[in-house]
């Protein structure tokens, strides 16, 4: 297979210097081994939300809780049958409060990197709408309504165009 091209980056001064394809650079990254804690704690939060989401945790934790219920009889029904499961339950929780938010955060950014670069590659995409995500909720208010008014104008134009008989 052919090697991925290189872009040339010219640098202040007229330089021009080789900038690696973002295949290369994509690869490169997914084949990283030494992994600083940030990268390390994803792919271990990757996994275990993984893990986590599998039909198999989910009849683990049906058999747990159904386990838990059939012993109430058992324990009388006391407090720390009851902590049990209540303390269990909590700390489950509050663990993948942090593994789900961080995986949605990366899978987040992947997404937004990925659209960013379909719209550089579009030739007549509007460059403008790379990075919007980080723009105020007012303004992508605003954004949304001058899109929604491209989108009126042409259903009107389309309308206009159905009833105007065809030459």
């Amino acid at each position: 297979m052919d090697e991925p091209r290189q872009a040339q980056e010219t640098r202040p001064g007229g330089d021009k210097h080789p900038v690696p394809s973002m295949q290369s650079k994509s690869k490169e990254l997914k084949t990283r081994s030494e992994l600083g804690f940030s990268a390390a704690f994803g792919r271990v939060a990757s996994a275990a939300a993984t893990l986590a989401g599998s039909p198999w945790i989910f009849l683990l934790a049906v058999v747990i809780v159904f386990t838990w219920g059939l012993l109430g009889p058992i324990y009388h029904y006391s407090d720390t049958w009851q902590l049990v499961i209540n303390t269990g339950t909590t700390i489950v929780t509050f663990l993948m409060v942090f593994l789900i938010q961080n995986t949605q955060n990366r899978d987040g950014k992947a997404i937004h990197l990925k659209l960013d670069e379909i719209i550089r590659s579009i030739q007549h995409a509007h460059n403008e709408m790379i990075d919007i995500e980080k723009l105020s909720d007012k303004e992508l208010k605003e954004l949304g309504a001058h899109y929604e008014r491209i989108r009126a104008e042409c259903e009107r134009r389309d309308a206009a165009g159905k009833k105007s008989p065809a030459a």
